[in-house]
């Protein structure tokens, strides 16, 4: 059950550009490689530049794509966000698919360079603002799309405004549930504003995937060993991105949630129009972009 979901589109890629933030490991790698499979132009965002080039060769020989390429992305910091996104649209004429993939999981308490708690500084408000920063690019693009990772730990979730940043109490395990609802009240307060622009957008839940992502957390490293025959690999982690950043066909359900490649359900938190109008107006209020 944990391993099922698979995106079977045959759709290729050629002249498509994508950017997929993480991609220099687990999910965002395995995303990255099949959209490169598929012809698109592909740039890995990662923080780490050096591993990020590394995992770009491994894409070019594998897929014979020469066109994967790598640019500094640091989601816990705004300027490297904004040098990010000011390159990218020096360099680009388009851009037709952004997965915000990257995350943080269960970190001790520590804030970003901007003095927001790690959790919600890289895994909502990082890629708040880099799709705020690329978002004409896309509709300029159209028809284009927004893949959201989040996870089925959001129903775990509370948006906390008078304790966005933790600093009055404070459980990594809870502060990741918290950011993961996050992306999903963001992905449809971003539909609801993109509708008719031809610009889409999607949450996901991977699954429970082998990556990375628990290195923080001890106790989940061992939970991953011990139930390893249940958990998904990176490959199998990634085919909902991908259903969901290439399946045509699937604008009608703009700001839905998807688990292995279906529609999936979501807490009534993650549904609350109120709540995730007010978190879209605070989250512009700490990134200082303009509320419209």
């Amino acid at each position: 059950m944990l391993s099922s979901g698979v995106c079977t589109s045959t759709v290729q890629l050629p002249g498509k550009v994508a950017v997929v933030t993480g991609a220099n490991t687990g999910i965002g790698k395995e995303t990255a490689k099949e959209l490169a499979q598929r012809g698109a132009r592909v740039y890995l965002a990662c923080r780490d530049i050096q591993k990020g080039e590394l995992v770009a060769r491994e894409i070019q020989t594998m897929t014979g794509n020469q066109q994967v390429l790598v640019r500094e992305l640091d989601l816990a910091d705004i300027k490297s966000i904004r040098a990010f996104a000011k390159d990218f649209l020096a360099e680009e004429k388009h851009l037709h698919i952004l997965i915000n993939n990257a995350g943080v999981m269960m970190c001790p308490y520590s804030k970003t360079a901007d003095g927001f708690e790690m959790h919600m500084g890289v895994n909502h408000l990082g890629h708040f603002l880099l799709t705020h920063l690329l978002l004409e690019k896309l509709k300029e693009s159209a028809p284009s799309r927004v893949v959201n990772v989040s996870s089925l730990a959001h129903h775990l979730g509370r948006i906390h405004f008078h304790n966005l940043q933790g600093e009055k109490f404070y459980n990594a395990g809870l502060a990741y549930c918290h950011s993961k609802l996050a992306n999903i009240l963001f992905t449809q307060e971003l539909a609801r504003r993109l509708k008719g622009s031809g610009v889409t957008t999607y949450s996901v839940h991977p699954g429970t995937v082998n990556s990375e992502l628990v290195r923080h957390s001890p106790f989940m490293k061992w939970m991953w060993w011990l139930f390893s025959f249940f958990i998904k690999t990176p490959k199998q982690g990634a085919q909902t991105s991908l259903y969901c950043a290439i399946t045509e066909g699937l604008e009608i359900l703009n700001g839905h949630h998807f688990s292995d490649c279906s529609v999936a359900w979501v807490s009534a938190q993650a549904r609350n129009e109120t709540i995730a109008r007010r978190l879209w107006d605070v989250s512009c209020d700490l990134l200082g972009i303009p509320m419209d």
